[in-house]
């Protein structure tokens, strides 16, 4: 790499980022950060759902009695006395109130949804872990989902308010509801196995676990050398984990042609490893991703062995 990159501050000792590494985890940093995102989400979340105990249990009783002045009847049925004229309404700051809380819970469960977002990709579930691997890309939507729905349901059947109030507040919840659910699905989850794969072919393809990126890519290259980086933004090299510490996802599709403008092998099979990569990249979980082929041995920067069938 060029002696004007910035490598990233390794965690492990000096010279380590030159061992392929023996699987793909997050850096301590990125756990860090990860963890601090996710506990300021619950505690969002929980502050929603807290929100809407205050909906339901409180403003939601509110009412205020219109012809109060009606007259005393006896009811032959109870033998209780009455009033006759006597209308309960749902009040108007009451109302406004309600609007503005349903606001404040959709506020609340995207920003936690986007922070929980953030945290996953920092730290990622394993995908052959099916139902962790479910809750917690989409636990988002699933919050928005419990803090929403029962208020929701409650006031399309509180008896104290207007039509035009029930409508208005429906409308707006369902729509708020609708907003922070789509926001707090993840529909491209990372996973362990897909950082796993960009960092095996990494290192099958460099003999090593190094990489450079920009601050403002989304992705991290193969070499320093190529036009995608050429930003003037200072380049930086490090693993793939640290590489995803700084929010960059995965490892280019374009590695061939990087591989080829840097002046290094490029494996015969590189349309092969991309088509892989592309596809476990999208999610899929089934497939293989090929061995470099070279056509000259010696131009293999690093020689890994299939591991023994188990038994």
């Amino acid at each position: 790499m060029a002696e004007q990159n910035k490598n990233v501050d390794q965690s492990a000792p000096s010279g380590s980022v030159d061992e392929p590494a023996a699987g793909w985890k997050p850096t301590a940093a990125a756990k860090s950060k990860a963890t601090t995102f996710r506990w300021i989400a619950v505690v969002l979340w929980v502050i929603a759902i807290a929100a809407e105990a205050v909906g339901i249990f409180w403003l939601l009783r509110q009412r205020v009695y219109v012809g109060e002045d009606g007259t005393l009847v006896r009811d032959p049925d109870t033998g209780l006395l009455e009033e006759q004229g006597v209308t309960a309404q749902f009040p108007q700051w009451a109302f406004i109130t309600l609007l503005v809380l349903l606001v404040v819970i959709a506020a609340l469960a995207i920003t936690g949804s986007i922070l929980w977002k953030k945290a996953n990709r920092l730290d990622p579930a394993r995908k052959s872990e099916t139902l962790r691997f479910f809750v917690q890309n989409q636990l988002g939507a699933i919050i928005a989902i419990i803090a929403f729905l029962p208020l929701i349901i409650l006031i399309f059947l509180n008896k104290d308010m207007d039509k035009g109030q029930k409508a208005t507040a429906g409308i707006v919840g369902i729509a708020l509801a609708v907003l922070a659910t789509v926001i707090g699905v993840d529909f491209t989850p990372p996973s362990v196995e897909q950082y796993t794969a960009d960092q095996s072919a990494v290192i099958q393809l460099l003999g090593k676990d190094e990489v450079v990126w920009v601050d403002g890519g989304a992705v991290y290259h193969v070499c320093d050398e190529v036009s995608d980086i050429q930003t003037g933004s200072e380049k930086r090299t490090g693993t793939t984990a640290e590489a995803v510490e700084a929010g960059k996802s995965r490892l280019t599709l374009k590695f061939a042609s990087e591989l080829k403008a840097c002046g290094l092998a490029v494996p015969e099979n590189a349309d092969e490893i991309e088509d892989a990569l592309r596809e476990i990249q999208g999610g899929a979980v089934d497939t293989l991703l090929p061995a470099p082929v070279w056509a000259d041995p010696t131009d293999a920067p690093i020689e890994v062995e299939d591991a023994a069938p188990s038994e």
